[in-house]
C-alpha cells in the first residue's frame, strides 16, 4: 500500500474511528454501478483498492451493471445497499414514485452529456439547433432534449435515434451526436479518423449532478455509520484516483470488465479532468461528492419548465447532503498531489 493510500485510510478511521465495524469484524455492503466497470467508476475501485473502505469497517463488493444487467431495482428490493444512480432526474422519479430512497452524494458535479459535431461546423452551442440531423438516444429525447427545444429552440422533427454506432454521424457534417464526454469521443476519433467538436450540455444549463450514490431510507435510518463509511470512503477514493497513484484501481476495473484498455482509462481520466466532471463547484469548497441544494433547485425549476417533472413534486425529499458535505476529500487532495 502506498504512503497516499496509507494516508487516506487514515483520514477514514480517524473520522469514523471504526463505527461500521461489529465486533471488529467487517460489514460487507455491495454497491451496484449503472453499467459495466469503466473510468467513470474509479473512485470507488479506488477505495477497494487502497482499503479505505475497510478502514472504517466496510468490505465492499462492487457489482458491475451493463447492457443485459439493471441494478437500480435490486437496491429498491434489498438485494443491494447502495446503488450508482445517473443524475437527479432519478432520484426526482423516485420521490414521484413514493419510492423511499435518497441520493447522499454526487461524485460527478457535471453530467458528462455531450454534443458532438464536425470540426469547425457551429461556431456556438446555439448553432447547434440548425444542424440538418439531431441524433439522440430515447433517453436523452425525453430528458436534456426537451430542454433543449424549450430554452433553445431545437426541433424534434430533426431528432433521429441513437443506435451506440457513430458511423451516421461520421458521415453527415451536417448532424451532431450525443455521447458521453469520457468515452464517445475516443470511438469517433478511431473510426472517424477526425477529433469532434465538444459540446457538454452542464456548461450551457443542464445542471445536473450525476454519478450519484443512492441508498434506502432504512439503510440510513438504522445504519448511519455505514452510510457515512461508504459515502466518505468514496469521496477520497475520487481524490486518489482522480490525483493519487490509480494503477491498482484500474486493474479491478479491467479483471471486472476485460474490454477495459488502458488506452480508454487514459482517455476517460483525461476528459474528467479537463472539464471538471468530478471536482468542480461545490466539490472544490466542500470536497469530492458534495452537493448544493440551491444547484438541485435550480436544476428541478429548469426541468420543471421544460415540463419533464411536475412543479408539485417535493425536491428536497430526493437528496440529503448529511454525510456528502464534509470536506474529507479536501486534505487527501493535497496529499496526492503533494501538496
Amino acid at each position: 500500500m502506498s504512503a497516499k493510500s496509507i494516508f487516506s485510510s487514515a483520514v477514514v478511521a480517524g473520522l469514523i474511528a471504526g463505527a461500521a465495524h461489529a465486533g471488529g469484524h467487517l460489514t460487507e455492503v455491495s454497491f451496484g454501478t449503472n453499467w459495466v466497470a469503466q473510468a467513470e467508476h474509479g473512485g470507488y475501485y479506488q477505495a477497494v483498492a487502497d482499503g479505505t473502505y475497510e478502514a472504517c469497517g466496510l468490505s465492499v463488493t462492487i457489482v458491475p451493471g451493463g447492457p443485459q444487467v439493471i441494478n437500480r431495482p435490486l437496491l429498491f428490493a434489498g438485494k443491494l445497499d447502495f446503488h450508482m444512480g445517473g443524475n437527479m432526474l432519478l432520484a426526482f422519479d423516485a420521490v414521484k414514485e413514493e419510492v423511499p430512497m435518497k441520493v447522499v452524494a454526487a461524485h460527478f458535479q457535471k453530467e458528462p452529456q455531450v454534443l458532438m459535431t464536425h470540426p469547425g461546423k457551429v461556431s456556438s452551442f446555439e448553432e447547434l439547433a440548425g444542424l440538418g440531423t439531431h441524433i439522440v438516444g430515447d433517453g436523452g429525447f425525453i430528458s436534456y432534449y426537451q430542454w433543449l427545444m424549450t430554452d433553445f429552440g431545437f426541433d424534434s422533427e430533426k431528432r433521429v435515434p441513437y443506435t451506440f454506432n457513430p458511423g451516421p454521424f461520421i458521415v453527415n457534417e451536417d448532424s451532431f451526436q450525443q455521447g458521453y464526454i469520457t468515452s464517445e469521443p475516443l470511438a469517433v476519433e478511431k473510426e472517424g479518423g477526425f477529433e469532434p467538436d465538444l459540446w457538454l450540455l452542464a456548461d450551457y444549463g443542464f445542471a445536473t449532478y450525476a454519478t450519484t450514490v443512492e441508498v434506502m431510507q432504512k439503510t440510513i435510518d438504522e445504519s448511519p455509520e455505514v452510510v457515512k463509511c461508504f459515502v466518505e470512503g468514496s469521496n477520497i477514493g475520487w481524490a486518489n484516483y482522480l490525483y493519487g497513484d490509480n494503477s491498482a484501481a484500474n486493474d479491478l476495473i479491467k479483471a471486472d470488465n476485460p474490454d477495459m484498455s488502458d488506452e480508454k482509462l487514459a482517455f476517460s481520466l483525461e476528459k474528467m479532468k479537463e472539464y471538471g466532471i468530478v471536482d468542480s463547484g461545490q466539490a472544490l469548497e466542500e470536497g469530492i461528492g458534495a452537493m448544493d441544494s440551491a444547484k438541485i433547485e435550480e436544476f428541478f425549476n429548469t426541468m420543471v419548465a421544460a415540463g419533464v417533472v411536475d412543479g408539485d413534486l417535493d425536491w428536497q425529499a430526493s437528496f440529503s447532503t448529511e454525510f456528502s458535505n464534509t470536506g474529507v476529500a479536501l486534505d487527501v487532495k493535497k496529499a496526492a498531489m503533494g501538496q
